[in-house]
Order: structure tokens, then C-alpha cells, then sequence
């Protein structure tokens, strides 16, 4: 099974809750179970990670590089 990583970038924790009438209702806990479920149903591992600190990306840019077979970065106000 291929692992890939999801990592969402700065406020995009807000999402659901910050000016719903322009980014809509969805939380990142719904785009992350909807990506996961979508994963699974592909043959694939997801793993999703959410941080409002760069330095903290790309720590778990140089972890995911050591088992992840690719990483996705949805990079919010990056």
C-alpha cells in the first residue's frame, strides 16, 4: 500500500468557521475524511497534518521523506 501525506498549511483550520459565505461550511475535519476515504477506496494510506507554523511543515516534510511515497501540500496561507 502506497502511504501519501496531506499536509494543510495555515489557517486552514478555520475553514467551516471563517467567512463561510466565500470558503463555504466544510471543515478541515471533513476535507480530510472525505480525502481519506477517497484514499482508501484508491488502495491508499492518507495521512493529513494541519499547522499555522512553517517550521513545523516542513519538519514533517523531512519525516513524511523517510516513508511516504508522496506528499500533497494544500498550503493555505503559505
Amino acid at each position: 500500500m502506497r502511504n501519501i501525506v496531506v499536509l494543510n498549511g495555515p489557517n486552514l483550520n478555520l475553514l467551516g468557521t471563517r467567512e463561510p459565505d466565500v470558503y463555504g461550511h466544510a471543515t478541515l475535519y471533513d476535507l480530510q475524511s472525505q480525502v481519506i476515504a477517497w484514499g482508501t477506496d484508491q488502495g491508499l494510506s492518507v495521512e493529513t497534518f494541519q499547522s499555522n507554523h512553517e517550521g513545523e511543515i516542513i519538519e514533517r516534510v523531512h519525516q513524511a521523506g523517510e516513508y511516504a511515497d508522496g506528499i500533497i501540500i494544500n498550503a493555505g496561507a503559505l
